[in-house]
């Protein structure tokens, strides 16, 4: 007598469904830890906004630098920038921007628009070594520049 049940076919989906729920409880980890992450930048970041006016310390116009290099263009936002490539930068509405935009004619000739994005607690995180800064130390050089 042979063995005609759909115990491998079941194990397969059992196994599928688990793994499934692993991965989704594993993102929904990530999304938690990112939301708690961008919550107590946010902090960090409008605490520094207060900190820069209340010091006097004058904001700039903000220029966004094209993804392929070279070509800046002007924006529509003031604030201060972060790192000395300037590639972040907190504007004066409290708002944390990424400064790399597509290469673009229009933005060459109107500006380019800025979207704000959720900041990080680690400025360059994953990068090569030296490259990543904690956001806490990126805001306090910014106040204490001359």
């Amino acid at each position: 007598m042979s063995d005609t049940s759909p115990r491998p076919a079941a194990d397969a989906e059992a196994w599928r469904r688990q793994r499934t729920e692993a991965a989704e409880h594993q993102q929904r980890e990530l999304d938690r830890r990112r939301a708690a992450e961008s919550t107590a930048a946010r902090a960090l970041v409008a605490d520094f906004v207060a900190a820069a006016r209340e010091r006097g310390v004058a904001p700039e116009p903000l220029r966004a630098r094209a993804f392929t290099g070279g070509a800046t263009y002007r924006t529509d936002v003031e604030g201060w920038y972060l790192r000395r490539n300037r590639s972040v930068a907190v504007g004066t509405d409290g708002e944390f921007y990424v400064l790399g935009v597509p290469a673009s004619l229009v933005a060459r000739l109107r500006g380019a628009r800025l979207t704000p994005s959720d900041p990080p607690l680690v400025l360059g995180k994953g990068g090569r070594d030296g490259e990543s800064v904690d956001l806490a130390d990126a805001l306090a050089g910014v106040l204490d520049r001359p």
